[in-house]
């Protein structure tokens, strides 16, 4: 039990600054490319209740985490609207790659505190010290796990924009009129993933780079520690 109360206690936190710093990133980007409507509704703020969704924020990667499934989840989507972008076609491409880069500015910065830490001999043990070495590594799996989650190309996932931006105009129209139906592969992953774990959909679809890129942060946090030790991720 405690094991696991601390488990939510590192995970939680986590979970909700890499999403709010997602979509705020998704908001910024759309202004500085002409788009001010985030900034209208006031979803420029890192005020995490400007930005949680109750059920994937909060419900869904807790029920995830209990069953051992790969956990992830969304918050309430920053508002954007294509056509007063000053470049439709590649600035919602920029607007989306923002999120993912974004998660994987805060993993660099996880990993190097976490070597800074280790430096400074911190200890892995059931410490108040070491739970912020805990916590920092699940910051790390987060923010990695969310960038690459979120470049499925399924809408509405980031990478549907990045895809639909990189096709001929021909075919992206074609890709956009699928949108739609993009609701019900994601909540089939979703069912797949709650009720069927052994299948490692997720593991299957994000595992091979997310394994890769973690490789990357492994040495910065090597970089940073100049120590042997090793990231429990």
């Amino acid at each position: 039990m405690t094991e696991t109360l601390l488990t939510a206690l590192a995970l939680i936190p986590a979970l909700v600054f890499a999403i709010v710093f997602h979509e705020v990133a998704h908001g910024w980007t759309a202004l500085a490319l002409g788009d001010p409507t985030a900034k209208e509704q006031r979803r420029l703020s890192l005020n995490p209740i400007r930005h949680v969704d109750p059920i994937g924020t909060l419900i869904l990667p807790g029920m995830l985490a209990l069953a051992g499934a790969p956990v992830f989840g969304w918050a309430k989507p920053v508002p954007v609207i294509k056509q007063r972008l000053r470049n439709p076609r590649y600035g919602m491409m920029a607007v989306a790659a923002a999120g993912p880069l974004t998660n994987l500015a805060l993993a660099s910065i996880g990993a190097i505190a976490v070597g800074l830490l280790v430096r400074a001999g911190v200890p892995e043990t059931a410490s108040v010290r070491g739970f912020f070495v805990l916590s920092l590594t699940y910051f790390v799996l987060v923010n990695v796990f969310l960038a690459f989650f979120n470049l499925l190309p399924i809408p509405p996932f980031d990478g549907s924009h990045i895809v639909e931006g990189l096709l001929p105009e021909r075919l992206a129209g074609a890709y956009e009129r699928l949108r739609p139906f993009g609701m019900i592969l994601f909540f089939a992953l979703i069912a797949l993933t709650w009720f069927a774990p052994n299948l490692g959909v997720i593991d299957k679809l994000v595992g091979p780079p997310v394994s890769w890129m973690l490789e990357r942060f492994d040495f910065l946090v090597h970089w940073a520690s100049q120590d042997s030790f090793t990231p429990a991720y």
